[in-house]
């Protein structure tokens, strides 16, 4: 699986913009699966689930990586081809299409961080803190930050390199006892005003 596929067909952008699919796309992403097991997590018809994983097949955004034999019937594992997407600058014509495919598939990742969340075993949560949050074995956290699009891009890119370590660091614990799996998602956007100021600024009005 690529890190980044870069996307620079029309047909593809469309159909990241559409919930459904980029419903399976975070699924694929994760790790492969089946229409049966697709269909039997979403809870939908084995038809609708095949017609989707086909269509995405035919775009080139999930493929085949595996086939096992059961019963006699051939099953056939699915995989997103890449753990992210992002439009080519040959998409910009199409800027609608690029806004609401980048809010679905955050919107997506959202979603399947929550059911995660959900998921988590309860010792994950039993710890009692400590005052320092570095002390945690939970990351829960969110912030604003005013600063121009190159001090984000800057933030992104060490965000990045620090993601990148701690991936080389997982390799090596493969066989370590001691090591669990921890899911991490992270989110940045621009938004219009700042929640915490205009708070501050209410509060200073209500004195």
């Amino acid at each position: 699986m690529k890190p980044m596929f870069i996307i620079k067909e029309y047909d593809q952008l469309k159909a990241l913009s559409d919930p459904f699919r980029v419903k399976l796309m975070i699924r694929l992403v994760e790790k492969p699966y089946t229409g049966q097991q697709l269909s039997e997590i979403l809870d939908l018809s084995r038809a609708r689930i095949h017609y989707h994983l086909k269509e995405l097949e035919k775009l080139g955004l999930i493929e085949i990586v595996k086939t096992e034999e059961k019963n006699g019937i051939v099953q056939k594992f699915y995989q997103s081809v890449a753990s992210g997407f992002y439009p080519d600058s040959s998409m910009l014509p199409h800027k609608e299409e690029i806004t609401e495919t980048k809010r679905h598939l955050m919107y997506g990742m959202l979603d399947r961080t929550m059911a995660r969340v959900l998921s988590a075993p309860p010792e994950a949560f039993e710890q009692a803190g400590p005052e320092d949050p570095s002390e945690w074995n939970i990351l829960a956290t969110s912030l604003e930050l005013n600063v121009t699009e190159e001090q984000f891009k800057s933030f992104i890119d060490g965000y990045l390199k620090l993601i990148k370590e701690y991936q080389n660091i997982a390799k090596d614990n493969k066989s370590n006892p001691d090591a669990n799996y921890y899911y991490l998602t992270a989110f940045g956007c621009e938004v219009d005003e700042s929640e915490y100021e205009k708070r501050v600024m209410k509060e200073e009005k209500d004195r």
